[in-house]
């Protein structure tokens, strides 16, 4: 069993339209899944859209287990920290930073993790997706921010000294999923550049005109996902 897991990006796609609903419980909540064939599909915001500080990510990870996913491919909007990695472009990431508040499985045990991205997953990926484009990078290093804000002029000065993209799930999902030793790997789409990285001020507008360009892409490489799988 494998399953996509989307974001704000995938909320207006009809990619998974006719999929039945599957509501699967868990301790940490309800979640609602589309299920094909060996395929389930997760909308981490849920039904209705929760911001990204408010999603359940023990939840999701959770339910994904409890139906026994093996392998979770997980597509992120993310924003630009370098002036080379291009609005429109896809990056896979092979690392993450987060130094604020993780969620966890292991509130009251001490069960201490060294967390490391299943490397081997992010290469078929990236390979899945130059199929598509020729607009997609492999290596890129994921910072995530708390949210439902952007961030500040000051902080992106900051952080671009450390990543190469930021957004504001990635990492807890993929700690999660690390957690209950589930492969993980993201197609992170990139809408934007970060707040200050370019000359021309950053607009939700932009943002939305760019979404909306880098989803035909996305949804071409879902659809191999689809039909292909990943080994």
């Amino acid at each position: 069993m494998q399953a996509i897991i989307g974001g704000t990006s995938l909320l207006g796609s009809g990619i998974f339209s006719g999929w039945p609903d599957k509501k699967v419980k868990t301790p940490f909540g309800t979640v609602t899944v589309n299920a094909k064939g060996q395929t389930l599909f997760l909308q981490r915001h849920g039904r209705p859209p929760l911001p990204p500080h408010r999603i359940d990510h023990r939840a999701n990870i959770a339910a994904l287990e409890k139906l026994g996913v093996e392998k979770i491919l997980a597509v992120n909007s993310v924003g630009s920290l370098k002036t080379a990695i291009r609005p429109g472009s896809l990056v896979i990431p092979v690392d993450f930073i987060c130094p604020w508040r993780i969620p966890t499985f292991h509130d009251d045990d001490m069960n201490f993790l060294v967390p490391s991205m299943d490397e081997a997953l992010a290469r078929r990926v990236f390979e899945m997706c130059k199929e598509h484009t020729r607009a997609v990078r492999t290596g890129g290093i994921y910072i995530q921010t708390i949210g439902p804000r952007l961030e500040t002029k000051a902080e992106i000065a900051m952080l671009r000294r450390f990543g190469d993209i930021i957004g504001m799930t990635l990492a807890s999902e993929a700690t999660l999923a690390i957690e209950r030793s589930i492969p993980y790997a993201s197609i992170c789409s990139v809408d934007n550049y970060c707040n200050g990285i370019a000359k021309k001020p950053l607009t939700m507008e932009e943002i939305g005109v760019n979404v909306s360009k880098n989803i035909r892409t996305v949804e071409k490489i879902l659809g191999t996902f689809l039909t292909q799988g990943l080994p």
